[in-house]
């Protein structure tokens, strides 16, 4: 019998922070929904906002699969060139 122990025993690793966007008057945001219940509902209205409240140049909306599993990489490389993302993450 092997016992295995249930904590993540592997040490953290320091990770920086993405920069900040300065602005976001002719960024292009990505907006990507987990797929989780009332996500899509959330990410319509921040569209809606980012579009005519914060003028962005334009919006790219990605949905994943299912919310279980990372995202496939045709959707990763739609957002790529995004300046920024928000993801929707509960319900």
């Amino acid at each position: 019998m092997r016992l295995v122990n249930p904590l993540n025993e592997n040490a953290p690793v320091a990770a920086s922070l993405a920069p900040r966007l300065s602005r976001l008057e002719g960024m292009t945001i990505a907006l990507l929904d987990i797929s989780k219940p009332g996500g899509n509902i959330f990410l319509d209205r921040v569209e809606h906002r980012l579009l005519n409240e914060r003028r962005v140049a334009a919006v790219i909306r990605v949905t994943k699969p299912t919310f279980a599993k990372p995202a496939p990489p045709e959707s990763l490389e739609k957002i790529r060139h995004a300046d920024g993302v928000i993801e929707a993450l509960a319900d």
